[in-house]
């Protein structure tokens, strides 16, 4: 018998502190959840978000890799192993090969601290605020082999104030990926 009947199986990779990670978990954890996170991997082992993980009765692994494909290799057999449905990225600082996602061959989010297709990549808000756009914001998409390129599933923008230095930008940022990661999640499940 299915341990989490009409759950999604959901695995988690960081590379930081974890704070999307945290709202993913207090998502999973309503009882009108869509989700169960049931993995959380790190491609750094000193990873504050894996000790909040681990505090959270989740398998966690901080796994400290030679190589990029060493890591994927190693991945992939602890989500095929734990029968995941979906990837969630949550400031997972690296970018996953080709070879990866056809091989995981099931859908992979991830959260951008940008109005996508704007400021692909990485110094998303310094480039906002270099070009003094009046709006940033993040956006949730689909995982493709092109970066940050694939269907965006959600998006919420922030006014830019004149006032806002980088740091403040990020906070204002983090808050609002914060709210619309699950609200992604939803939608894209609900849409299948």
């Amino acid at each position: 018998m299915e341990k989490y009947p009409g759950k999604k199986r959901i695995a988690v990779f960081i590379s930081g502190r974890g704070s999307n990670l945290k709202s993913l978990i207090k998502y999973s954890r309503k009882k009108n959840s869509l989700i169960k996170i049931i993995l959380v991997i790190s491609n750094n082992p000193n990873a504050k978000g894996l000790k909040y993980s681990t505090n959270s009765k989740i398998k966690s692994y901080g796994i400290k890799f030679k190589s990029k494909s060493s890591f994927e290799i190693k991945s992939l057999k602890l989500l095929k192993k734990n029968n995941i449905d979906m990837l969630c990225l949550a400031g997972f600082m690296n970018i996953l090969s080709g070879s990866f996602i056809r091989k995981f061959s099931k859908p992979i989010l991830n959260i951008h601290p940008s109005l996508l297709p704007k400021y692909k990549g990485l110094n998303t808000h310094l480039r906002a605020i270099k070009n003094k756009d009046k709006y940033s914001g993040a956006s949730v998409h689909k995982v493709t082999e092109k970066l940050d390129s694939g269907k965006i599933i959600y998006q919420k923008k922030v006014k830019i104030l004149k006032k806002d230095t980088l740091k403040s930008l990020e906070k204002k940022v983090l808050k609002i990926e914060h709210l619309i990661y699950p609200k992604a999640i939803i939608k894209f499940l609900t849409s299948l």
